[in-house]
Order: structure tokens, then C-alpha cells, then sequence
């Protein structure tokens, strides 16, 4: 914990409450505290739970580092008249019990009024039940399994299973079946061989893929599931040659697609591997080697570097000199920590301008009809929860690197 000047402190206990006053400086347990260098008042903290270590924090990373000038913006625009956001950020590797524990956590901070995260639909549905007994807000910036918000049996009858679940991402429902119709229609590739990692993401993306490339008349020319625990995928590779696929799709996330996709074509067979969000990162590539030009990857949202949108976030990012990229979520990252602090200001102004007793559930209540313009467009919530905005695009590797291809939304 940073040390507090004998100042400050005197005069936040004059004012009745130790108030902390950001400076921007790192926190031992991983967190930052993002702030304005010395406003007084409450303080809100934004939680974020996302994987800060191993095989997808480049992921993680850009997550938290998005959400942090969220709120460094937020205090110096002084855009909540007296409240100062601080960012507390937690590390679940990507599993869904940590990201259970991460939640008992943020739960028991009684600043924190809203998190931002996670990345992973299995670590959602590990945090969603603790987060709605507390009436604490939860939005993700990257979740896309469809039972999140719409309930298991989504297909078929949907039903909301938490009120403080929100995401800015677009879901499953949407994504496999719009890579579908590029699949089939533009890449003209009429028979695929089926893989996924067993987990809630890649298993569920997988099947909204399989559903359409079917209905469009494709042919699934085989089907696997792998251990994402393991980076041997020659059986598989030979299954996928052996099988006369002209395309290979990967419910999954890049520590495997990149290994998967190399092998495959070490194997012999020269075909792309498609995937959807979880593998467009820079490591995939890396991952796959030279042979990854054609490999496709669709992704939520049109590509922030080409929107006006977010011009001034990506400027202000690299202001801020962050050491990691903010990756394939950091505009959804940074809308979904604003989407926080724009209930807050809400319920603040509400209530004579400062926070009620019952905080965390009128932020929660606010959220639903949370509306602005964001980094990557218009942000709001349907009737479940799900980002109003819908829009997908694909992107192929060419010259060592993940570029659009193609835009648009899925016409079901």
C-alpha cells in the first residue's frame, strides 16, 4: 500500500472518513489506483478480474490497463463531483475457481461498486451467483456464451438468470453463425472438420458455428474435442488431413489454436484454421509460424483503430504509458469500466450528489438504462443484459499480421 501523507490523513479524519487519494501508482496486490493526483471525497472502486498471468494475460492486461484510464479519465474530467475512482485489479489465470475467489473478494471491499471483467465465460459463470447475492454489478468487456444472460436453455426459451450481469460484447448466439456465412459464402469452403476445448467459450462457440455452416448446406467432415491443458495435437492433425476438410474451425483460445494450426499444417493439410474472438491476438500468430497467412479469426465489434469512436482512446492509451497493448478488448474494456462510472454518476446525482447506504444495488438498477456514446460506439443493454451493439468482423492473417477482411452483422 502506498504511505499517505500525515495531511492527508488529519484531514480525512476531520472530515470524519480516511479518504484515499489516488496518485496512480501500482498496489501490492496487483491492483492501481487510478486518480487525479489529489481530489477529495468518496472513493469508488472499479473492480477488474481478468487473467494478469500466464497464457492469456496479453489479454488480461490490456483489460485492466483499459479500465484504469477509464477511471484516470473519469477523475480528471472530475466527470462524478466528489468522487475519486480507484481501480483494483485481480488475477484469475483464466480459471474459473480463482475467478470465484476474485469475486468473494471485490464482494467484500465495500468500495467497490461495479467490476469489470472477465474474459473467460467459464470464469463468469463461476462469479455471476456471488456478485448478484451481493447486488454488485458485474461487466464484462469480452464474455460471449449466450447462457450467461439468456439461460441455459437460450435455443429454445430465454430467460435471464442475473440482473447484475452486463456485457459490452456481443454474444456466441451471433458470433458463430456470422462466421459461418463468411465460411460458406465468401471463403467458399463447403466441408470443415469441427474443434473445441471442451470449455463453456469454445464448446458453445463451436455449436452456434456447426448449427449454421449445416443450414447453409456445408458438410462437417469430422469432429474433435482436444485438452487445452496440452500443446500435442498430432493425432488430431492427422484426423484433420486423413478427413478431406477444405477448413478447420477452432471453438478455443490462441495458447492452443496457435499450436493446433501449425500442426495441422505441418501434417500436411494446407487448409486456414477459423476461430472466433478468443484466438485474435498476436500470439496466435506467433504461435501458428508463417503458415498462419489465411488462418481467420471473427471478432467483436468493427476494429478500433478504424473508428472515429476511438481515436482519442487509443491517443490517450499511448499517453499513458501502458507497457502492454491493449489487445482485442481494451475499447470494450475502457466502455465497459465508463458503462460503471456513468451509473454512478446517476445514482449519485439521484440522491443530492452523493452515494446512498444502498449503493450497489441503485448502480446495478442504473445500469440497465445506461446509454452513451463509447470508444466502440453506442453502449446500452437489451432486456438480458447483452450489448445493443452487434456488429462482427473478420480478420485474416496476412503478412504477419491479424487485418479486416470483412464487417457486418448476422442476418439469421
Amino acid at each position: 500500500m502506498r504511505q499517505r501523507s500525515l495531511i492527508a490523513i488529519t484531514a480525512a479524519l476531520a472530515a470524519g472518513a480516511l479518504t484515499l487519494t489516488a496518485c496512480g501508482s501500482r498496489d501490492d496486490d496487483g491492483g492501481s489506483d487510478s486518480g487525479n493526483g489529489g481530489s477529495k471525497g468518496t472513493t469508488v472502486v472499479i473492480g477488474v478480474d481478468a487473467p494478469l498471468t500466464g497464457d492469456l494475460s496479453s489479454l488480461g492486461l490490456g483489460i485492466k490497463n483499459s479500465a484504469d484510464l477509464a477511471a484516470r479519465t473519469a477523475n480528471k474530467q472530475e466527470f462524478v463531483k466528489g468522487v475519486t475512482f480507484e481501480v483494483q485489479a485481480l488475477d484469475d489465470q483464466g480459471q474459473p475457481s480463482a475467478g470465484q475467489q476474485n469475486a468473494a473478494k471485490f464482494v467484500a471491499n465495500k468500495d467497490v461498486l461495479g467490476v469489470v471483467g472477465p474474459l473467460n465465460s467459464s470464469v463468469g459463470e463461476s462469479m455471476q451467483k456471488v456478485f448478484d447475492s451481493a447486488k454488485l454489478v458485474e461487466v464484462s468487456p469480452a464474455n460471449t456464451g449466450p447462457s450467461l444472460t439468456q439461460g441455459p436453455d437460450w435455443r429454445t426459451k430465454k430467460v435471464r438468470p442475473y440482473t447484475s450481469y452486463f456485457r459490452t460484447a456481443t454474444t456466441d448466439a451471433i458470433q458463430g453463425p456470422f462466421a459461418a456465412q463468411y465460411v460458406f459464402n465468401k471463403a467458399k469452403k463447403t466441408k470443415v472438420f469441427v474443434i473445441d476445448d471442451k470449455k463453456t467459450y469454445g464448446a458453445g462457440l463451436a455449436g452456434t458455428f456447426t448449427d449454421e455452416f449445416k443450414k447453409l448446406g456445408g458438410k462437417v467432415v469430422g469432429t474433435e474435442h482436444i485438452n487445452p491443458d496440452t500443446k500435442d495435437f498430432s493425432s488430431v492433425a492427422t484426423k484433420v488431413k486423413n478427413s478431406g476438410a477444405d477448413v478447420v474451425y477452432y471453438g478455443g483460445e490462441y495458447p492452443q489454436a496457435g499450436p493446433l494450426s501449425k500442426q495441422i499444417k505441418d501434417a500436411g493439410a494446407k487448409i486456414p484454421l477459423v476461430g472466433g474472438d478468443g484466438i485474435k491476438d498476436d500470439t496466435f500468430i506467433k504461435l501458428a509460424g508463417p503458415q498462419s497467412t489465411g488462418d481467420l479469426s471473427t471478432s467483436v465489434g468493427a476494429p478500433v483503430e478504424e473508428l472515429d469512436s476511438a481515436k482519442k482512446f487509443v491517443e490517450d492509451y499511448k499517453a499513458a504509458g501502458y507497457k502492454e497493448d491493449y489487445a482485442a478488448y481494451g475499447g470494450y474494456s475502457y466502455d465497459s469500466a465508463w458503462a460503471v462510472i456513468e451509473a454512478v454518476k446517476k445514482v449519485v446525482e439521484d440522491n443530492g450528489g452523493k452515494l446512498p447506504s444502498d449503493a450497489r444495488s441503485k448502480v446495478t438498477e442504473a445500469m440497465q438504462n445506461v446509454s452513451f456514446d463509447g470508444v466502440t460506439g453506442k453502449v446500452s443493454f437489451d432486456e438480458f443484459g447483452d450489448a445493443t451493439n452487434k456488429q462482427l468482423t473478420v480478420y485474416a492473417v496476412k503478412n504477419g499480421a491479424f487485418e479486416a477482411v470483412d464487417s457486418g452483422t448476422y442476418t439469421g
